[in-house]
């Protein structure tokens, strides 16, 4: 029988952002969501994806929900069950939508009568649960076969696809063209780009919000030297004194502790805490291209890098992202890979996979290493978005990454961090790894406006502002056609 998962969250108090952003975009934000509040009062905000844990959807959802409740609205996540066939078919889709040919396994009747059949399952829980007078977000592919059984029952509907292709080809449209019969009856669609809008969706009822980060979850808080090192020392990321202070905030305040060590393929010892790292933080996926980051990293080693710094590929463990089958599969290509380096260069790069037992302490370990980097990371070849490009700037870290998809947002190139314009292009990335390793100065200042650069356009409190306005207006609209309804005598309003 197929079982929604309801994440327990707890509530965080948006007072908190006003030291960061400054006394009036507090209030705006505070004004917001009392107007949330009032309008849904009895009423619940749901959040639906695939799954509570590895992403940046995971992550995001955890936090913003937390604001939400911390002033008052009653919003809610539950994260939808699925065979192997189902997420194998909708990485496929993730692929198709970013352009890619994945395994190039087909999207026909067969697939459809899968994602139909798993998603009618849920429906048939999910409606046990949900209102008509309430607000359903439904997040990414795995989400939008909910659309007309939700809109069936009257619930306000809002599909949020946090993914996308700068420009489309066959592969973006036959994603789109699986997923169009599903989406027509939702009330509202929200991407992450302007770009990323596809003919399918109405593009007056389409908005764009970008993602954002929290400032003090566990990833992203302040974090003091003694206890990033002693963290990385402890996981195995790094070699030298092994310190006790390996300490965080966990999300409802108490105190936690990195109890867990990294998995971590390498030849020899970890490299010592002074010596300069090159970090990439993302999942085992093809798109992140970890085989490229690996090739241009030699590159620079072969070219007579006089920084000596060594290569930090870091993911979550394989085996605990249920919606990614892929994984462990890329995860074996890039070990193939590393084992092909030549020696002197296999001996500088190390594959981390982080623990995922506890997901506030891979949280802080990600914040230790991100936090120790001399320089982050992230060369896609496709990306939605880019929270770890954000994470690392709102660190005032040096940031490389391909000039794809939100990265391009985040980054002004050569002010708040450097672009790669043509991802596949191994030569240029390692010409600017070493621009940014041989000027430390140079590198500082990219660090300090990148954070700036996140702190106005890419904290939680702008995406509860830009939420709060959508849901108020879907729901005032919602009324004022019940209103309308009730003079013509007429029914009810879906």
């Amino acid at each position: 029988m197929t079982r929604l998962e309801l994440v327990q969250l707890g509530r965080r108090p948006l007072e908190r952002f006003e030291p960061i952003v400054g006394r009036e975009r507090f209030r705006n934000g505070l004004a917001i969501a009392e107007k949330v509040s009032r309008h849904f009062a009895g009423r619940v905000v749901w959040n639906i994806n695939s799954t509570a844990r590895g992403g940046g959807v995971a992550e995001m959802l955890r936090y913003l929900i937390a604001y939400a409740r911390g002033a008052g609205i009653d919003a809610r996540w539950l994260v939808i069950e699925g065979t192997p066939d189902f997420f194998h078919l909708t990485k496929r889709l993730h692929n198709a939508l970013h352009g890619e040919v994945g395994d190039g396994s087909p999207l026909g009747d067969d697939q459809r009568a899968i994602y139909e059949s798993v998603l009618r399952d849920n429906a048939a829980e999910l409606l046990a649960e949900v209102d008509p007078a309430d607000m359903v977000i439904l997040h990414d592919p795995q989400t939008a076969g909910l659309i007309p059984h939700l809109a069936n029952l009257g619930a306000s509907v809002i599909w949020r696809c946090h993914i996308g292709a700068d420009r489309s080809n066959e592969e973006v449209e036959k994603g789109w063209a699986f997923l169009a019969p599903y989406l027509s009856r939702a009330h509202r669609f929200v991407f992450s780009r302007q770009a990323y809008i596809p003919e399918y969706c109405d593009h007056g009822r389409s908005e764009v919000i970008p993602p954002s980060i929290d400032p003090f979850s566990p990833k992203n808080q302040e974090m003091d030297e003694e206890t990033v090192h002693s963290i990385l020392v402890h996981t195995g990321l790094v070699e030298g004194p092994n310190g006790q202070s390996r300490t965080f905030i966990r999300d409802d305040g108490a105190p936690g502790r990195v109890e867990h060590r990294a998995d971590v393929l390498r030849l020899g010892r970890a490299p010592l805490r002074t010596v300069p790292l090159v970090v990439q933080v993302s999942r085992w996926d093809r798109l992140k291209d970890p085989i490229g980051v690996m090739r241009g990293f030699q590159r620079l080693v072969e070219e007579g890098d006089p920084s000596g710094a060594h290569l930090v590929m870091a993911g979550p463990n394989v085996k605990a992202v249920a919606d990614d089958p892929e994984g462990a599969e890329v995860f074996d290509e890039v070990e193939a890979e590393w084992r092909n380096l030549p020696h002197v260069v296999r001996d500088r790069v190390h594959l981390a996979s982080l623990p995922m037992h506890d997901i506030e302490e891979n949280a802080a370990i990600v914040n230790a290493l991100q936090r120790h980097a001399t320089v982050i990371v992230q060369k896609s070849l496709r990306e939605g978005f880019g929270l770890t490009v954000t994470e690392a700037m709102w660190k005032a870290k040096p940031v490389i990454g391909s000039a794809v998809g939100g990265i391009q947002d985040q980054i002004v190139h050569g002010q708040s961090g450097l672009l790669l314009d043509d991802p596949h292009d191994e030569k240029r990335f390692a010409e600017l790894l070493h621009q940014v390793l041989s000027d430390p100065d140079r590198a500082r200042a990219l660090g300090d406006a990148a954070k700036e650069r996140v702190r106005e356009n890419y904290l939680g409190l702008a995406s509860l502002i830009r939420y709060g306005r959508l849901i108020v207006g879907i729901d005032s609209e919602r009324q004022g056609r019940a209103a309308a309804g009730g003079r013509a005598g007429g029914g009810a309003v879906s």
